[in-house]
Formats: structure tokens, sequence, C-alpha cells
């Protein structure tokens, strides 16, 4: 198939690029001929496209700013849209509001939103990011556009996404790791920062936010060295410019059992999670995206703990209340002959998930259970790196687009949608998208070519 690519690649520094560019290349190894469109050859699209239509066009959204170009081509040549993360909110009000267009984020949101308070949008007109924004997802736009909508995880326990009939894809992150190259790699990591072979070594990984739960996982580590005198935790990512870490460690009286290493490049990043006997992947509040750090742990033989989220609903894990396994969610798979991803009955626990509404004491319990108890550490990590090899690699991920591209058929790319129906539809998602363009091209009596 003939494909065009909207996404950020690298050198733009997200997982949504490293992605796009491993998966591109992949797709391309089977015989796909993509065209891939970053922002800055976003523009030479139109005109490609109409001189030689794509059989598909295949969208990647993420929560960022990295994603915001692609809006208009989306709203106006439907194809795939994959969803990272399914609220989108964040970017798209920081979009609208920095090009000074408060009245057209306010009507989108009410349109995306009729049930919500109309006032709320003046939260972030105000300038106020606030937590609220993660109730109310702003993908409205993107999912009635779309020819298929597909997510990385149980699209179906997303109620926003429930009436448009989502499919769930399998996201491939991270390498797996062999277990001579995780044992080598951690003893050269505890070695440059004097670290013993018998300290139990907690990691977190990724940008160092309140989101990543930094706070209540310092309180569980400080409730958890009486138990385990030898506990310690890594901190591993960029800081966070709005969260003080320095102060919230001192806090807990920890400077001495926390390294914080900064931003650390994709070797590196790998191993220094083998390095840890568990990796914690917290989120709260979450714009149900899946965790690259988590996905390269599960890949390391690293066991892990997670929040439990609905999207990771299909996900085998134990609730440290019980230690029993939690009921997962089967999530029917694309092709016919692979079996439901209802893992609970075919292989045991992958990691241990944290009830938010429990969080302080599920969490205290968590680390002191796997502190103190290797055998449990082993079953998770050679379950999770099994979960990891069956749902999260490369090659598994390559099998579901293909069969996306498969369902959707040739030809897909070639619609065109007209400018909406005035109805309630925002002025500004009716428009084609060349208003400037045809500005431009008026006094020389050229028409726009979109």
């Amino acid at each position: 198939m003939r494909i065009a690519w909207f996404s950020p690649f690298p050198p733009v520094r997200t997982g949504i690029a490293d992605c796009s560019a491993e998966l591109v290349a992949a797709l391309r190894g089977r015989g796909h001929d993509i065209h891939p469109y970053p922002a800055e050859s976003a523009h030479d699209f139109p005109w490609t496209h109409r001189r030689r239509p794509y059989d598909l066009i295949v969208y990647q959204f993420g929560n960022s700013s990295h994603h915001d170009y692609e809006w208009a081509y989306a709203l106006r040549y439907p194809g795939l849209v994959v969803l990272h993360d399914t609220c989108l909110h964040h970017a798209r009000a920081a979009f609208l509001l920095r090009e000074r267009r408060p009245d057209d984020y306010r009507a989108e949101f009410a349109w995306s939103h009729p049930d919500a308070p109309r006032d709320a949008a003046e939260l972030a007109v105000a300038g106020l990011d606030s937590r609220l924004f993660y109730a109310w997802p702003m993908i409205r736009a993107l999912t009635e556009s779309a020819l298929l909508v597909a997510t990385h995880g149980a699209a179906s326990a997303v109620p926003s996404l429930a009436s448009r009939r989502p499919v769930s894809i399998r996201l491939g992150h991270g390498a797996f790791v062999a277990p001579d190259a995780a044992r080598a790699a951690r003893a050269r990591v505890r070695a440059r920062y004097g670290i013993a072979d018998t300290d139990v070594l907690f990691g977190v990984f990724g940008g160092l936010t309140p989101e990543k739960r930094l706070v209540q996982v310092l309180g569980a580590l400080r409730a958890v060295v009486p138990y385990a005198a030898s506990a310690r935790l890594l901190l591993s990512g960029a800081r966070a410019a709005h969260f003080d870490l320095d102060a919230a460690i001192e806090a807990h009286g920890l400077a001495d059992r926390v390294l914080v290493t900064g931003y650390l490049p994709e070797q590196d990043l790998t191993d220094h999670l083998a390095a840890c006997d568990v990796s914690l992947n917290l989120r709260w509040p979450s714009a149900g995206e899946t965790s690259g750090a988590w996905l390269r742990a599960l890949a390391a033989g690293v066991p892990t703990i997670i929040t439990d989220l609905a999207h990771l609903a299909d996900v085998p894990s134990l609730d440290p209340r019980t230690w029993a396994v939690r009921p997962s969610a089967a999530r029917a798979p694309l092709s016919a002959s692979r079996t439901p991803r209802s893992a609970a009955g075919s292989q045991g626990p992958v990691t241990v998930a944290i009830d938010i509404l429990d969080e302080d004491h599920s969490l205290r319990m968590a680390m002191r259970r796997l502190a103190l108890d290797p055998n449990l550490r082993a079953e998770l990590g050679s379950n999770g790196q099994a979960w990891w090899q069956r749902e999260h690699s490369l090659a598994a991920m390559v099998e579901d687009y293909e069969t996306l591209f498969g369902m959707l058929g040739a030809g897909a790319g070639r619609q065109v949608s007209e400018p909406r129906a005035a109805g309630d539809v925002p002025a500004h998602l009716r428009a084609a998208g060349d208003g400037k363009l045809r500005a431009l091209l008026e006094p020389f009596g050229v028409a726009s070519p979109i």
C-alpha cells in the first residue's frame, strides 16, 4: 500500500517519534510504500495527494504540541487515527489559545463536551492548566472525522471512545534484554553509583513530574526502610520545572537513599532499568497513555508496579491488598488467528496494580513485599517479559497494523471531507483549512489546490 504517515519523527525527542520511525522502517521492510509527513514537510501533502492519491493516511496523535499541525489534515483528509493518549485536551487548548483563538476554544470545548459546564472552558482561557482537563478529552472532532480510531490499551474501557467503536492495537516498544545482558548491565550501573548488589533498588523512569506520584513513592520508601534496610531509589529522567524534587526528597529524609541521574539516552535507560530490582510506573492523572518506561522494564525482565487504570484492564495483575490476581478484561484480537488478550487464564500475573483510591496503603504493601520476596520478583519479571514478547514487541505491532490496513482496504485514503454541515459544529471545524492559502493565491487568479 501507498501510505501517508503523519507523525513527529526523530530528532524530535518523544516516544511517539521513536515509535513511528521504528514502525515505518518495519512496514517498509514488508513492502509498504510509506511517505512520512512530519510538521516540516506536511505542506507538501495536499498537492502530492492530489496528483497521486494515497491508499491510506495514518495519523499518530499524542497529548503534546508536536501533533498540533496534524489536526487540520486529519479533519480534511480522513484516515486511520491512532491515539497514543485518549485525552488531548492539554495540547488542543494550548494550541488554540497560543494562536489567540479563545472563542474557537470555547466553541470546540462546548461542542466536544455538551454536558460539561460551559464556564469550565474559562479555566484554560485564564491560563490555569488544570487537572480537570483530564475529565474532558477534547477528541470528538478527530473521532467523528476518522475512518477508524485505534488505541493502545483497552479502548472499550474509555468512556469517551465507547460509542466510536475503536479498535485496540498492540504497542511495540522496548527491546528484549537477555538474562546475561541484564546481569552485566546491573553490575556495570551499580558499580558506577556505588550501589551494592544486595541493595534493593526501586526505580522511576521518564519525566520526573508529580503525575509519576513521586511524593507518594518517597513516602512509601520511607515506610519500607524499617523492614528493608537496604532499600534505595533511582530517579532517572528530566526534572519538571514546576516540581521541586530535591525539596520533596529532603522533606522525607531520604537524601542518602535517593539517586537522581537526570535524562538518560536510550541504551543508558535500558541499562539503568536492568540495574533495578523493581520498576515503579505509576501515573495519575492519566491521559490514557501506555508508559514506554513500563514496557522497557517488562522487556528487560524487571518486575513492575503500575497504577490500576481503565485502559490497562486486560493486563493480569496482582492486587497488593489480597495478593490475588485481579479479574482482567478480555480484549478481542484483531486477527481471528490469535487468541483473545485475556492473559489471566493463560499465564501468571505480569505486574502489581495499585488502586488509586487506596494508593498510599497499597503502594507501601507492594513495595515492602517486593523488597523482601525475591521469588515473587523473579516470577513477575519472567511473566512480564513473556507478556511483552506477546503484546509489546515490534513484530506484534506490525501484525496489528497490517490487519488494520486490510480492514480499511486500499483506496480508503482517497476520500476528502467536505466542510461540515452547519448545525452545531463550530465554524473553525467546518472550514476547509485553506483560508490563508486562498488569500495568497487570489491576486494571481489561481484557485486553491485543496
